[in-house]
């Protein structure tokens, strides 16, 4: 993993390609454009957001990424290799948005955390290291004392510091989270932002869609506001906190499919 260091005289600085390198990219779903063109940089270690209204291409970006929407024009590069040649998933830690559909997975939630090791053990028997950070994942978005309950027992909430475990679990070099902060409370979300800076002190690079910054606004570098489905304009830290009392009206999160909690790999 890419680490920050302290450069003489200013802040921690980290090295090495992009985590996310996007140019001009487009995509459409069942026949409409979606994406138009945008153009998305994560540096190493950098956290950035994606914010906008209802149908702006947020998750359909971050879908992309991750390889589940294909591109019709543009480029695409994780960790400076083109996506076609990109094998390293286990690199990349991704919390969908909020499942309400893990009703009957026969999966404790020891068990959906601990596939979040699995692209990283290559599906072998976990080891003494794997369950230590299979545990460490769970202390972290307190879940711990759940561990053994089944998933189907949980409430909305606690499905998705579920979701987020099993990223942080896979130890990931970047983080990519889709609406962390949805049916989370505002205690469990001050969590989050503690386990998020942790992360990104560690070097982790981080891409959310946000409806809100809340209490992660301190963390993020930059915000890259879309609108229909291009890039807007982006915003550097100073703009912020506006952003996190205003970050785009009063118009709704953007609608997506919620997936399925599954207990096997994400790619």
């Amino acid at each position: 993993m890419t680490r920050k260091t302290a450069a003489p005289g200013g802040p921690a600085t980290a090295e090495g390609p992009p985590a996310v390198a996007l140019r001009g990219a487009t995509a459409s779903l069942g026949g409409r454009p979606v994406l138009r063109g945008v153009d998305l940089t994560v540096a190493p270690g950098e956290t950035v957001a994606l914010l906008g209204a209802n149908g702006s291409g947020k998750s359909t970006t971050i879908r992309a990424v991750l390889g589940q929407v294909p591109l019709t024009g543009g480029e695409l590069e994780l960790f400076g290799t083109p996506l076609a040649r990109f094998r390293d998933w286990q690199r990349l830690g991704y919390v969908p948005q909020r499942s309400t559909a893990a009703a009957g997975v026969p999966a404790t939630v020891r068990e959906v955390v601990a596939a979040g090791r699995l692209a990283r053990r290559k599906f072998r028997p976990l080891g003494r290291a794997d369950k230590a950070a299979v545990r460490h994942a769970l202390e972290q978005v307190g879940m711990d004392d759940r561990a053994k309950d089944p998933v189907d027992a949980l409430s909305g909430g606690q499905h998705q510091r579920v979701l987020i475990a099993r990223a942080l679990a896979a130890e990931p070099e970047l983080l990519i989270m889709d609406e962390p902060l949805a049916g989370v409370d505002v205690g469990n979300q001050e969590a989050l932002a503690a386990t998020l800076r942790e992360q990104v002190d560690q070097g982790t690079s981080v891409l959310l869609v946000l409806h809100e910054l809340g209490p992660l606004a301190p963390l993020i570098d930059r915000a890259v506001v879309l609108r229909d489905g291009q890039v807007e304009r982006v915003d550097n830290p100073d703009r912020l906190h506006d952003l996190a009392c205003h970050p785009h009206g009063s118009e709704p999160a953007e609608a997506a499919p919620a997936p399925k909690i599954e207990t096997g790999s994400l790619t």
